[in-house]
């Protein structure tokens, strides 16, 4: 929602460190698992070879605090999407996180500090631009000259 923000509580960085059908090995395959929130209401997550990027909504339920949000990003290499939800209870971040179509699981993250940055969406889109663009435009074949035809 346009103007909205995201409460003081959730922004910033919460390592993921319980997944209820992966287990730790595969959560920090690529980098530490992690689940952030920015505070325009938006934030990323990765664990294993799934990531992506969170448009949130927050509120409370019953007194606790909660986030629930959709995703879309990558999962092992294929575009993914789907949804989630989170509350916070005490110092530890509670939810369960769905891929469309696919599988879901309850996770347990915690505050703490950042140790490795994701790339960014945008980055991301450079790079693959400036990978396809390195070699550079087809070479154009000349084509004889009509005179060099005739022989």
């Amino acid at each position: 929602m346009a103007g909205s923000r995201t409460p003081e509580r959730f922004i910033g960085y919460w390592r993921i460190t319980e997944m209820e059908v992966w287990d730790a090995e595969y959560l920090d395959l690529v980098v530490p698992a992690f689940i952030e929130f920015d505070r325009e209401q938006m934030g990323q997550f990765q664990f294993g070879t799934v990531r992506g990027w969170l448009d949130c909504r927050f509120g409370e339920r019953d007194g606790v605090p909660l986030v629930e949000f959709s995703w879309e990003g990558e999962n092992d290499n294929d575009p993914g999407c789907g949804r989630g939800w989170g509350s916070l209870r005490g110092d530890r971040l509670e939810g369960r996180l769905y891929i469309h179509r696919g599988d879901d699981s309850g996770f347990v993250a915690l505050r703490g500090a950042r140790s490795v940055p994701p790339k960014r969406r945008g980055q991301r889109r450079a790079a693959r631009r400036l990978t396809s663009q390195s070699s550079g435009p087809p070479a154009r074949v000349a084509r004889p000259a009509a005179a060099d035809r005739e022989r």
